[in-house]
């Protein structure tokens, strides 16, 4: 029998746990009250098998707000709205549910506090992720999004410059992006936009090293926290088993390994760490 060893972090953080609860909470008492839709602005969190569950209950997805039907109950995910986005739901007289995860929020308000003071604005993530999409929404100057030193260090040069973090970066490489852009700016801040949350769970598993055979980590293809877990179990010479769910398990990767860590990211919920568990512990 396998040895399970989970990590002391793992699963829905604060924001996405506040988010999902809310949207649960609505689906629910609109199926009793017999109310308007509930609808989502894109997929609440980056799990599908969880937006699948939420789904089922009764959850409508918007591919952007244009396709929210007047009338109908808004939800904001924890990765943010673009600022014109809210204000536009909001000229609508819609009702809105506004779950922008706090962390996120600070993001989005230094971003419009250092835009609005003359400072262009250098985003360390990954420019395709709504979250930094909403950041830069609510930017009014010049903005760009780097992913690595590289491309920090290919920015031009420039008097005043403030640094702000996705806030599901690795802080080692929040350093080494500002140490980068020093060269580049008369003046730097830097923001650490970090959540708590992310780094707790990235610590977790670095403290998994040397205690397991291999790691399985469960948790959206999508999410980008989830990626973060793995090239931190890798760096520190990790094998992975990355997962969706337990029906991805791959039973050959378990050969010669008897003490299999388990990790989950931001966005996974517990049910589905539940089910990998119980299945490992079986064989």
């Amino acid at each position: 029998m396998k040895e399970i060893v989970m990590a002391d972090r793992a699963g829905f953080c604060f924001g996405v746990k506040r988010a999902v609860d809310a949207i649960v909470d609505a689906l629910e008492s609109r199926s009793s009250a017999k109310e308007g839709e509930v609808w989502s602005i894109g997929m609440p969190i980056h799990n599908p098998q969880e937006v699948a569950r939420l789904e089922a209950m009764g959850l409508k997805i918007a591919r952007n707000a244009d396709e929210v039907p007047n009338g109908a109950r808004v939800f904001i995910r924890a990765h943010g709205e673009p600022r014109a986005v809210m204000e536009g739901l909001r000229g609508r007289g819609e009702t809105i549910a506004d779950m922008t995860c706090p962390h996120v929020r600070r993001a989005q308000e230094r971003a419009g506090e250092f835009s609005s003071r003359g400072y262009d604005i250098v985003l360390l993530g990954d420019a395709r992720h709504p979250e930094i999409q909403a950041i830069m929404g609510y930017v009014d100057g010049p903005v760009d999004v780097v992913a690595n030193v590289a491309e920090a260090e290919n920015l031009p040069k420039r008097p005043r410059v403030a640094l702000i973090s996705q806030t599901t970066q690795q802080e080692e490489l929040l350093a080494g992006i500002a140490s980068a852009l020093v060269p580049k700016a008369g003046e730097l801040c830097v923001c650490n936009t970090i959540c708590k949350a992310t780094v707790e769970r990235q610590d977790a598993v670095r403290r998994l090293a040397g205690r397991v055979d291999g790691v399985v980590l469960v948790g959206g293809r999508e999410s980008a926290n989830t990626a973060k877990l793995r090239d931190i179990a890798k760096a520190n010479g990790m094998d992975v088993l990355w997962i969706e769910s337990a029906e991805e398990m791959e039973w050959g990767w378990f050969e010669g390994k008897m003490k299999i860590g388990i990790a989950a990211g931001a966005s996974t919920p517990q049910w589905l760490i539940t089910e990998v568990c119980n299945k490992i512990a079986r064989t």
